[in-house]
């Protein structure tokens, strides 16, 4: 029996690395329990290895097609540079499955050039089944959404720029 159950820990354990490995992130801990006084306890992660950066949500497109005039030096460097350290960052309070929107196929709660107030939901965080709103933590305008309805979201990871 004990055989049997050494199997079925490792077949457990190589599925967590592959869904370290499918969902790009860092570090998995778990606790499995099989009797009172007899559970597993797993950590596994990945030694050096960065998370894949989320991908940006589209931009709209304009409704004219009017030719952009070219943006300075400065501000090209700016766009370009992690998304985590812009000071109007909104980051990840929590690991879970991103929502924009309530429910399948409803309207976002919020838009790229969005004018939101302090405390606005500005997505929804799936985390143990549980739906955690996201509230905004201060009043302004939605510059960049960071990632897409229904991807994973590390803690601290950023999730759109408000400005």
């Amino acid at each position: 029996m004990t055989k049997n159950r050494n199997d079925a820990d490792v077949a457990f354990i190589r599925a967590l690395a592959e869904l370290l490995q499918e969902n790009d992130l860092a570090e998995l801990s778990v606790k499995r329990e099989y009797a009172e006084n007899d559970s597993l306890n797993v950590r596994v992660s990945r030694q050096g290895a960065q998370p894949a950066p989320l991908p940006a949500a589209p931009a709209p497109m304009p409704a004219v097609a009017a030719p952009a005039p070219a943006a300075p030096a400065s501000a090209r460097s700016e766009a370009s540079a992690d998304p985590a350290q812009h000071p109007g960052a909104v980051t990840s309070p929590m690991v879970g499955t991103a929502y924009l929107a309530a429910e399948p196929g409803a309207a976002p709660f919020v838009s790229v050039g969005a004018q939101i107030s302090e405390g606005e939901t500005l997505m929804i965080i799936e985390a143990m089944k549980t739906m955690n709103h996201i509230p905004a933590p201060r009043a302004g305008t939605v510059k960049r959404i960071l990632v897409s309805d229904g991807s994973p979201v590390e803690f601290g990871a950023p999730l759109m720029i408000i400005e």
